[in-house]
């Protein structure tokens, strides 16, 4: 297995073509409980250009009913970026805003007890802040938000430091 580096620029691309439409090769879970982190997916896809097949703990996507839990579910999303193996895929560790990049992920628990939303990182200011970084999202569709215009109880931010290939 080889550490490769993540294409930040192809991953933003994505989020901006797509933060208000729907790529047709996927599904759109927006009324099975949201679609947050399926786009969250294939913005880390489209930087990374690979998935882990692997049943049960990989991080994929074939067909509505055939994909990974990591796909679409906020927390599987979180371990599988943060696992310790080094599977095929995308890989992140858990950081400070300030050290957030364009292409990394944030989430969000609204309630304090449940992580809830997953959003990317289009930009991120000079100094990075609340104000400054710049998100986009499916669920409540947004490209461009600043993570100052969520109201939620807990954040945490991942940074995509690279992607493991065969």
């Amino acid at each position: 297995m080889r550490l490769v580096p993540y294409d930040r620029a192809a991953a933003v691309r994505y989020a901006h073509a797509w933060a208000y439409g729907r790529n047709p090769r996927y599904y759109d879970y927006e009324l099975l409980g949201g679609d947050c982190t399926n786009f969250a997916s294939q913005c880390l896809y489209a930087g990374s250009l690979v998935m882990d097949y692997a049943p049960t703990y990989g991080w994929y996507y074939i067909d509505a009913n055939r994909k990974a839990p990591a796909w679409t579910g906020v927390p599987y999303l979180y371990n599988y970026l943060t696992r310790a193996r080094s599977a095929v895929g995308p890989a992140a560790r858990s950081v400070s805003l300030a050290e957030l990049r364009p292409g990394d992920i944030v989430q969000l628990s609204f309630d304090g007890l449940r992580w809830a939303h997953s959003p990317v990182v289009v930009a991120v200011g000079d100094p990075p802040s609340r104000e400054t970084l710049l998100l986009a999202a499916h669920s409540e569709d947004a490209d461009d938000r600043p993570l100052a215009g969520y109201d939620y109880a807990l954040v945490r931010f991942l940074h995509v430091f690279g992607v493991y290939k065969p």
